[in-house]
């Protein structure tokens, strides 16, 4: 059963997600139903979600499933009942996924990936398939890659490379680096994208692929 407060950010949401596929956010929604803080939102949509009418999908921010519809009101009745919507209700799109955000890594010397819990809003478009996580690029030594200083570095997580891959090496155990990778007889070489800096050489037993890099997210300012 709904109010019609209820009843009309339901549908509100159900016609974005069928229009644009991506869900409203929280002050779109309290314009579109006149209300006067984003806490009445947040009320409306806790009650939609106990009611199951709509779930969050995990992960990922502005990410809301319609699961059930609310008949259309009859007069003026504020109290709606639920009957399922058909099964070719498009799915919402997963516009927006949070993926940790591992400190800062070096693109000229190497230095120590730091661990982290804070995380990075990513449009979807720019994963793929598999587990990612951000690092925020600090140097130069990418740049004729058009990787610069303070992007971050998306990253797709793997332990192995194929030469000419951008990846995420980590040193010696503790030192971390965004380089091209080529095996060299018997050895790594990690390149750089910069005329400025050698290569670096280290033993095989040196390095460790810790993933791929699968693009990259900048900030303008």
């Amino acid at each position: 059963m709904l109010t019609a407060k209820q009843h009309e950010l339901l549908l509100f949401i159900n016609r974005r997600l069928e229009e644009t596929g991506i869900s409203p956010s929280f002050e779109e929604m309290k314009e579109a139903l006149d209300l006067k803080s984003k806490s009445g939102v947040h009320r409306l949509i806790s009650a939609l979600e106990e009611r199951g009418f709509i779930r969050r999908l995990p992960n990922r921010a502005r990410a809301l499933e319609v699961v059930k519809m609310p008949e259309n009101l009859s007069g003026n009745d504020p109290v709606i009942r639920a009957t399922t919507p058909p099964a070719s209700q498009p799915a919402p799109a997963n516009d927006v996924i949070e993926i940790p955000l591992h400190g800062r890594i070096a693109a000229g010397v190497p230095i120590e990936a730091l661990e982290g819990s804070q995380t990075l809003p990513v449009p979807a478009a720019l994963l793929g398939s598999g587990e990612h996580y951000a690092l925020e690029v600090s140097g130069d030594s990418m740049i004729e890659a058009g990787i610069f200083d303070g992007d971050f570095a998306l990253v797709k997580k793997a332990d192995t490379a194929r030469d000419g891959d951008i990846v995420v090496a980590l040193v010696n155990g503790e030192e971390a680096t965004l380089k091209y990778l080529f095996h060299d007889g018997g050895k790594i070489r990690l390149d750089p994208a910069n005329a400025s800096y050698d290569p670096q050489i280290y033993a095989d037993s040196q390095v460790e692929v810790q993933g791929k890099l699968a693009g990259l997210l900048r900030r303008y300012h």
